[in-house]
């Protein structure tokens, strides 16, 4: 018994190092910085300081357009979704890897040449020029920010959806209709509820860096729209503030928190996890 378990406390040592060191050191050193101020004295007027009339502009955009593009994802996704399920195991795994292919190149690089795309002068409106149709000023806009959010975090709501579905029995479905439920009766009263779990999942997965990122707003927003992600940014690689950014960092870490216990309820068999 005691090899057994030492064996198992030396498979698991590499995991816990990195948990420690990359996980939980971090998380401690944020809600040090978070809770203290300068002087080292405890405060809380790092986490109040979110209802500054900046600070709570910013955060109510971020929770906007990430609501938003999380909304579109899941739109997109799901119809997706269920048209791989339908294909042929042959063609689905094809086209699951032509999907998340983007996904191997680095996600700076796909945000910028959507930069280059949607620019006045880019590609997109070149080929409107061409055919003469009126020009389209994205750039610099939030409906651009939406437009990088989807691209980057489409994938990430499309396979959960994918791996709930799959795994789904189609003779629960043939003997829903056997007992004379219609295609939308069926979709709505057993497909949608057998992929909550995935559809949980694809939302956390999307929502959480939709809210905290920063680098998408920076280049698709030209640095003129700024979510809590810029702020939080800028007090540690700007103003070099770590306390004030450690503090608004914990009050995203209860929106982090709060999506982990949606998916923990919902997703208890890890049904939806990313294949």
């Amino acid at each position: 018994m005691n090899k057994t378990f030492l064996k198992k406390y030396l498979i698991s040592g590499p995991y816990l190092f990195w948990m420690i060191a990359f996980t939980i050191i971090p998380i401690c050193l944020v809600i040090y910085y978070g809770l203290t101020d300068k002087s080292g004295t405890f405060t809380l007027q790092n986490l109040m300081s979110i209802t500054t009339p900046e600070h709570f502009k910013a955060l109510w955009l971020s929770l906007l357009l990430s609501l938003a593009s999380t909304i579109i994802c899941l739109l997109l996704a799901y119809p997706l979704a269920m048209i791989l399920k339908g294909l042929s195991v042959n063609k689905n795994s094809f086209i699951v890897f032509i999907f998340i292919l983007p996904m191997w190149m680095n996600f700076l690089l796909r945000t910028l040449a959507w930069q280059t795309i949607l620019e006045k002068n880019g590609v997109l409106n070149t080929l409107l020029e061409i055919l003469h149709l009126p020009s389209l000023n994205i750039i610099n806009t939030p409906y651009a920010i939406i437009f990088g959010m989807v691209y980057n975090f489409l994938p990430f709501m499309v396979l959960p959806i994918y791996n709930v579905l799959i795994k789904i029995d189609d003779n629960v479905i043939h003997a829903a209709k056997d007992l004379g439920a219609n295609s939308v009766q069926t979709f709505f009263k057993i497909i949608f509820p057998l992929s909550i779990p995935g559809v949980i999942s694809g939302i956390t997965m999307v929502f959480i860096p939709s809210l905290t990122t920063f680098v998408i707003s920076n280049l698709l927003g030209g640095g003129k729209i700024y979510l809590i992600g810029n702020i939080i940014e800028q007090e540690f690689t700007t103003a070099y503030n770590w306390h004030l950014g450690s503090g608004l960092s914990m009050v995203l870490m209860v929106f982090i928190l709060l999506n982990m216990i949606l998916t923990f309820k919902f997703d208890k068999g890890g049904g939806g996890a990313v294949l």
